[in-house]
This record gives C-alpha cells, structure tokens and sequence, in this order.
C-alpha cells in the first residue's frame, strides 16, 4: 500500500532524523526509557486544566500498581457519578510511563468530560509476559469493584490505550468477557499490537519503518515475551483469540505509515465480523506514535477530540 506522510509528520520524522536519534535496538531497556522520557517535552502540547490529577495505589498479587488518577474541572455526572476510562500507555510493554502519557490523558478527561485512571503496569524485560496484562486486568477488576468510592459509575467505565496499550486493551476486554465481568462500555485502540506473528504486509513495507521500525517491533517482542510459544496465547495476541463475540463497542483508530496498520485494520473488521459496534478512523499520513505528539501534529489533537466524542456517545 503507497504510504506518503502528511507535510507535517515528514518535518518531524525528519527533525527526529537529523537529531541522530538512538535506535532503540542499541540501547538497553533502562537507557530507551530515559531516552523515551526525555523525548515527551519536544512533542506533548500544553496539558488542560484540570480539577486535579491524583496518584492511586492499586492492590495486586505481587503488590501495589501505581496508577495515576485525572479528574475534570467539569465531568459528566449522573446521580454524582460520572464515566471513566482505564488508559494503557504505550510503549512496547517496555517503555513508558505515567509520565509519558499524562498530558494525553489530561486531555481525554478534559475533552471527554471523564475521569480517567492511567496505570503503570509493570515492564519487561524485568517483567516479562504476562505481567503487563495481569496489572491491566487486575486495575481494571479493581476500578469497576471499587468504582463508587473514586466517583466513578461502574456501568459506565471504559478501556483504551495506544501500541503495547492497545493490545492490553484487547486482552482486557476478552479477559472481562471469560471472566462474566466486569462489564466495560467501550474500547478504544490507538495503533494496537494485535499479532506477534508479525507477518501482517504492514510489517515488511519500507513505508511503514517510520520511527516504530521492524527492527525495533522486534527488539521489544523479544524482551516482553519468554519464547514463541508465548506468540499464540491470546493474552499476548489478541488477534489469536477465536471468537471476538461479546465484545464491548469499540474505536479502532490505524496509521498508514506503521508496521502495526494491517493488523489494526484486520482486528476491527473481525470485531465488524463478530457483532460488534465499531468505529474505525484510519490517518494514511501519520505515523506509528503521532498520538501524543499534539505539539507538533495537529492531527494527534483532532484524534483526541473525536476519540473523546465518540466515548462521549457512549453515555
């Protein structure tokens, strides 16, 4: 598929090219962070006001899930309560942070009128598969289970995230599925990771090695999974899931310059295929990453007001 970046994601791919920007590959898992870190105050806009953003400490088997709570000047309430999504960062499942996805989770509570709970599961390769997606399931059991008490209506909680995030996304809401609960009202996936069998077109095009390349999908598989066993278990691969049935609605959004586009266009129309409600919002000129990058990329803001739109819709 022909891929030509938008003017202003070729002017930052190319200032990213000419600052000789490291290659994730050559660096360790704690260097790529810092270097990941560092890299947000270039490319995140000015967060909006909001009533207040809190930390919250929630329970887990092996401790405590750091979590980051955000709350609007102005939520949607309805008998006191008002809506909430759980957010996932991205990040490979070894990157990222609470940090590197505050400012977008700012303007989601802003622009949706919600409250939002980001969590800060835990990474590989220090913690490798599955402990990103037991945190994501036990800090969304443990929202909906706790709802009441953060000013959250639990009929109303919803689950989203970009890359790594959007395949926890996933995996959450099949996990809530076999589980009989809890009951989520949508899901949003920004780029999802949704096959690490990477044989997907998108994944051999030179068009699409922007920024997120081949070889570093690569680079951060081998440090999240234990083997390729590991590639066929839905928790790891949603896509790998047999039946999508019963799934909560869902916002699917792709980028045409990312290895991941083919596997995000093919999970929504499966979800299509299965019954589910979806909304599908595909930019060909953007690439893998452009979400939070609203400083540079006006396109990342129209993404977070229609994603806030359509989980306004929700209820």
């Amino acid at each position: 598929m022909p891929v030509v970046l938008d003017p202003d994601a070729a002017a930052v791919y190319k200032a990213f090219q000419e600052a000789g920007r490291p290659a994730y590959e050559t660096l360790t898992a704690p260097e790529a962070r810092a270097y990941y870190a560092q890299a947000r105050f270039a490319t995140n806009p000015e967060p909006p006001e909001l009533a207040r953003a809190t930390p919250l400490s929630i329970p887990a088997p092996h401790g405590v899930i750091p979590a980051r709570l955000y709350v609007p000047k102005e939520p949607r309430r309805h008998d006191g309560l008002s809506p909430a999504l759980m957010f996932f960062h991205g990040g490979g499942w070894v990157i990222g942070d609470l940090d590197s996805h505050d400012v977008v989770c700012r303007q989601l509570a802003h622009a949706g009128a919600l409250i939002v709970i980001s969590v800060d599961y835990r990474l590989a390769p220090e913690h490798k598969f599955p402990a990103a997606t037991e945190d994501a399931i036990a800090a969304t059991r443990w929202v909906a289970a706790n709802a009441r008490e953060l000013g959250i209506d639990a009929s109303r909680l919803s689950i989203g995230g970009d890359s790594a995030g959007g395949n926890l996304t996933a995996v959450v809401a099949l996990a809530a599925r076999e589980a009989g609960g809890p009951a989520l009202a949508g899901q949003v996936l920004i780029y999802p990771a949704t096959d690490f069998a990477m044989t997907h077109g998108s994944h051999s095009e030179p068009e699409t090695s922007v920024l997120l390349t081949h070889s570093v999908i690569r680079w951060f598989r081998d440090h999240y999974l234990n083997g390729a066993a590991d590639i066929h278990d839905w928790r790891a691969s949603p896509a790998r899931a047999q039946d999508l049935a019963g799934l909560p609605p869902a916002y699917v959004l792709t980028a045409g310059a990312d290895p991941l586009r083919d596997e995000g266009d093919e999970y929504a129309e499966r979800l299509k295929q299965a019954g589910i409600s979806v909304t599908y919002k595909h930019y060909p000129g953007q690439f893998h990453g452009f979400f939070t990058m609203g400083k540079l990329l006006q396109q990342a803001n129209v993404a977070v007001g229609e994603i806030s739109a359509w989980l306004k819709g929700l209820g």
